[in-house]
């Protein structure tokens, strides 16, 4: 890289004003309307905030929340529900996959008030957006596992104080993905940064893996960096590598700006030493070994906690879409039948915690869970999508809309054995992590009958197991209207799917 070439367009924008510096300047934004905003303030700065405009629903703006380790309680997510309320028909939540939610339909003088009402609940959007360290991930069954190694709460909610704090990063390259792992199947090789639980010496702490990303260009699983950590040096470590990329990242080609390409630049090693001295606290050399050995649950259904006597309920949400009634109501299950508390999960649904044993049933039998079922078909169980071009501009198809109504089409075909985890994603950006699918499904255009019509590309063959592998192309175009057809030969050959009897029968 060389020092000396111009930073792009985009590092310009960000080096002229910071988009934190706009948070007092709220009111002032909107009673100008946002017809008036330049660009950059627009589409970069305000990112900063986690306020992202739309250009498909111009006028109406999303927030994306920071929820650490996907914990949310049922005062918080009733705060949200009514703020989609007041959004009307335009209003909704996205669970996205990395255990946070996003809200739509908001107007920007919605923002202050906003802003002020999400800190008083305890909530952020703070750097949730653009060139900023994303929602730290963890096991979202921490502290009701049995299967658990370490609680990862505490160390996501810390880490996330070390970088929102005064010295975190303020202007990265380019985004950052962290997460912590917890239990034998915390899968987390997705991330540019992930800390999976290890034994060094007897006693228990964290491999370092480095440089994982999806994105146009490439896409790679983190690779253990060779050290291992204490769990009260994670945050230190975090911020100490978050500052180091924010100094060295490519600010001058986007398409090579994440963590990935600065390690190509240094070389592993070299990368290694460099943290380890800014660091400058003594850390262990480590082969990467770690505790993982399998693909994630998916939390579906009544489980025991831990704790005695009581159960987690997890609940399939649709393509991961709410509506302001659901996340009432569901706020009104945890804290009727729960503790209150909520988690999220990577897969998009929703786990109601701390069930006593004698209010399942009466849980089990409210209307809610007709819809977030805790026992879904195993096509939809394991369903990811991104948002699709209902609201995002690079999307080439409705991903959620399509994938709901494929997937329903299937279930009157075919049967599934066991779950098949299926990813669907609206563009090459890879939002709906489709590498990391059995099945994966990029939206694309291909020809049919002389003309260029929607169409999804299939891939093949992702693992997250004890040998995790990334999933390959295998169908470069199939047209949307005859997605169901494919998939369905695919799941019937490869996946031990059969058809069902015709009515009747």
């Amino acid at each position: 890289m060389d020092p000396l070439a111009k930073p792009s367009k985009i590092e310009q924008a960000k080096a002229e004003l910071c988009g934190l510096d706009l948070a007092p300047r709220l009111g002032d934004l909107a009673s100008q309307g946002w017809e008036s905003l330049d660009e950059a303030t627009l589409t970069i700065r305000l990112k900063w905030l986690g306020i992202f405009f739309r250009p498909v629903t111009p006028g109406r703006f999303m927030v994306r929340l920071r929820l650490p380790n996907g914990v949310i309680s049922a005062d918080q997510l009733e705060l949200l529900a009514e703020v989609i309320d007041r959004c009307g028909d335009q209003g909704s939540a996205d669970i996205t996959t990395r255990q946070n939610l996003q809200l739509r339909g908001l107007l920007l003088e919605d923002m202050a008030p906003l802003l002020q009402a999400l800190e008083a609940g305890g909530l952020t959007s703070r750097q949730s957006g653009h060139d900023n360290p994303r929602n730290i991930t963890g096991n979202p069954l921490a502290g009701i596992d049995p299967e658990e190694i370490v609680d990862t709460r505490p160390l996501v909610e810390v880490i996330q104080a070390r970088l929102l704090g005064p010295a975190g990063p303020r202007n990265l390259p380019r985004k950052f993905n962290v997460a912590v792992g917890g239990a034998p199947d915390s899968f987390l090789l997705h991330n540019d940064l992930a800390f999976l639980p290890a034994e060094h010496n007897g006693q228990l702490g964290f491999t370092v893996l480095v440089g994982g990303f999806f994105s146009a260009q490439r896409n790679e699983l983190a690779v253990p960096l060779g050290l291992w950590l204490r769990p009260e040096q994670l945050a230190d470590f975090t911020l100490a590598l978050l500052c180091h990329f924010e100094r060295h990242g490519n600010r001058q080609q986007r398409n090579k700006s994440r963590l990935m390409y600065l390690i190509d630049q240094l070389g592993i090693d070299a990368y290694r030493e460099e943290l380890v001295e800014a660091f400058a606290e003594p850390v262990h050399p480590h082969d990467g070994s770690h505790l993982v050995s399998r693909a994630p649950r998916s939390g579906l259904g009544v489980h025991a906690q831990k704790q005695e006597g009581l159960h987690w309920v997890g609940l399939h949400v649709p393509m991961g879409r709410l509506d302001a009634a659901s996340m009432q109501e569901l706020a009104a299950l945890a804290r009727t039948y729960g503790s209150g508390e909520l988690r999220l999960t990577e897969a998009q649904n929703a786990l109601i915690v701390d069930v006593p044993c004698d209010r399942i049933e009466d849980l089990l039998a409210e209307p809610l869970l007709q819809r977030l079922r805790p026992d879904p078909s195993t096509l939809q169980a394991e369903a990811v999508s991104c948002t699709g071009n209902a609201y995002c501009s690079f999307a080439l198809i409705p991903t959620k809309g399509v994938a709901q109504q494929v997937l329903e089409e299937l279930e009157q075909r075919i049967e599934l054995p066991e779950a098949v985890r299926m990813h669907w994603t609206g563009c090459p950006n890879a939002c709906g992590q489709p590498y990391m699918g059995q099945i994966g499904l990029m939206g694309a255009k291909a020809r049919k009958d002389g003309q260029m019509v929607e169409a999804a590309k299939i891939f093949l063959g992702g693992s997250m197991g004890a040998e995790p592998k990334l999933a390959e192309l295998h169908e470069k175009g199939v047209p949307l209207s005859d997605l169901a057809d494919v998939l369905e030969l695919l799941l019937l050959e490869q996946f031990g799917a059969r058809r069902r009897e015709p009515a009747g029968f």
